[in-house]
């Protein structure tokens, strides 16, 4: 069980502090369990979410630390890309990356999808809005949680990984 002030990730939205753990005084809440009030760090509309301590749809996890994140960006070189042709089974692999909520995961999502832009705008050329997307997320997920363990902005963080990935 994680501690008041702990930052974990979960889910879409990522890096969060614990501010609370206990029992809910709402309707929608089962008053037996135990509940996490967590603050997304990064997310504008500064929103609190609650989630059961217990919850084993949507688990939450232990943040990354300042070691693992630096260990993360030094394996960049070596993080295989997994480009696959058939759209939709793209997009399965990329649904099934996002649901383990996994950093090595995401930045597979973000080295991939990043060349693959590079040379489709090389080629004049545009990549699907379902990349986009999925781009999109992992990078909102990586770059925050990497910054939060490293204490930098995510836009560092993310010049950072792009140097990285563009090294190759």
């Amino acid at each position: 069980m994680f501690q008041v002030n702990d930052l974990v990730v979960f889910g879409t939205h990522g890096i969060c502090r614990v501010e609370a753990i206990g029992r809910l005084n709402m309707s929608s809440a089962d008053e037996d369990r135990l509940y996490y009030t967590l603050r997304p760090l990064y997310e504008v509309q500064h929103c609190v979410v609650y989630t059961p301590v217990d919850n084993l749809k949507a688990p939450v996890r232990a943040a990354s630390t300042r070691e693992e994140a630096i260990e993360l960006i030094n394996q960049i070189p070596d993080t295989p890309t997994m480009w696959v042709f058939d759209e939709r089974q793209r997009e399965g692999i990329y649904k099934d990356i996002m649901m383990k909520n996994e950093c090595t995961g995401w930045l597979q999502i973000i080295k991939t999808l990043y060349l693959k832009k590079l040379k489709a705008a090389a080629d004049d050329k545009k990549c699907t809005a379902k990349d986009e997307s999925y781009f999109k997320m992992a990078e909102d997920l990586l770059y925050c949680e990497l910054a939060a363990a490293l204490e930098m902005e995510p836009t560092v963080v993310k010049d950072m990984v792009v140097t990285r990935v563009t090294a190759e």
